[in-house]
């Protein structure tokens, strides 16, 4: 397909520049102290800077956001409910005996707790206890409950994870990436908006034990932190995967293995306010609008309008707009009938000279075939054009 000079003001629905920690004409990110960490713009899921993001760490409590999901997503498809009892196990009650080394929910053995309060007790209280209850509810043992995480991880693209437990206590087998934390932030918060509402909840009460959220973040007044989850062990360090909105933009950050609890905040607060300063979400072509028409043998028409099927958005850095070009390839030889839907081509974005971006051109109306009258007159042009 031979590519053609387009310009218009476009932008497409992703703007994913493999391989590079910047996009395209981004100022420098901040310096950030720790050794692996990711931010990445919600919708479209363009990474804006990142360092050593495909990394295996260990995730710590992070763990919990995935079983969180896998029980979110266990009682949508119907296979338990949040009103379910569960009843507490003499191996999660245990953990209260390190209750030093645990972050613990302070469940008492043999109680029955709905999946509600347990659910709110992995969110918000980081309950190693909780996780161990609901992984046995669900599963019937947390290693078969594992086993769950990591197909539930594989669906959503967590390529370098791998779960052995539902707390995220260490263990050699058991580890996670700034980035496949980052999407499965993400994934919680698409999949499942009404749970996301629990991870900004700042403290929560169980059995006359009230305890806060360790994400401090939460209380910046000068962020509209909304989440996630953080995490920390003496071996993992201290980790955070954080996510704030402003304007029409969300973005989602991870930091693994940070110094010290108020370090992670810092340096997470840190990437979240250099990408709101230095980015800006850009929408310029609508969903149906024609950006160009090809010809079309063989059909009722002689040519069919051409455009985008969804609306178009990038995040670009601030002030660059103007510097977007764009071009496109067609199929060649269209010939009738062609559906409204059809891809036909792909539309290209580029930055200082580069690919950054590339959407699939679509026809955007039904062109049936023509009468005889046409299929002969086009058949003849086909056979003796120049």
């Amino acid at each position: 397909m031979k590519r053609l000079l387009l310009s218009l003001a476009l932008s497409v629905a992703t703007l994913a520049v493999a391989g590079t920690s910047l996009a395209p004409g981004a100022p420098p990110a901040p310096l950030i102290d720790a050794p692996a960490w990711i931010i990445m713009d919600y919708h479209t899921g363009q990474v804006l800077a990142e360092q050593n993001p495909d990394e295996r760490r260990e995730p710590a409590s992070l763990t919990k956001m995935m079983t969180s999901y896998v029980l979110a997503a266990e009682v949508q498809q119907g296979r338990v409910s949040l009103s379910d009892m569960a009843t507490v196990s003499e191996k999660a009650w245990k953990l209260n005996k390190n209750a030093s080394e645990n972050s613990l929910m302070f469940l008492e053995v043999g109680k029955q707790v709905s999946l509600d309060d347990l659910h709110k007790g992995i969110i918000i209280q980081s309950g190693n206890d909780a996780s161990i209850v609901v992984a046995e509810h669900i599963a019937g043992s947390e290693e078969a409950f594992a086993t769950l995480m990591n197909n539930y991880a594989k669906k959503l693209g967590m390529r370098n994870s791998h779960f052995m437990n539902a707390t995220g206590l260490p263990h050699e087998q058991h580890y996670s990436t700034a980035r496949d934390m980052a999407l499965l932030g993400a994934a919680i918060i698409r999949d499942f908006p009404d749970d996301y509402r629990w991870y900004s909840a700042k403290e929560f009460e169980w059995n006359g034990i009230k305890q806060p959220n360790r994400n401090s973040l939460l209380w910046d007044t000068s962020l509209n932190v909304d989440g996630i989850k953080t995490g920390h062990t003496s071996t993992a360090g201290f980790c955070l995967v954080s996510s704030a909105t402003q304007g029409g933009m969300r973005l989602v950050a991870t930091l693994l293995g940070g110094k010290s609890m108020p370090a992670r905040a810092v340096e997470s607060k840190k990437l979240l306010t250099w990408a709101f300063r230095n980015f800006d979400t850009v929408q310029a072509v609508k969903a149906g609008e024609p950006l160009t028409r090809p010809r079309v043998w063989y059909g009722d028409s002689e040519t069919v309008e051409v455009g985008l099927a969804e609306p178009a958005t990038l995040v670009l850095p601030r002030g660059r707009r103007q510097d977007l070009k764009a071009n496109y390839s067609l199929l060649p030889d269209l010939q009738a009938p062609v559906a409204k839907g059809q891809v036909v081509g792909k539309l290209f974005l580029q930055l200082d000279g580069k690919d950054v971006a590339e959407h699939p051109l679509v026809a955007l109306k039904d062109v049936p075939e023509g009468g005889v009258v046409r299929q002969v007159s086009d058949w003849f042009a086909k056979k003796f054009g120049d």
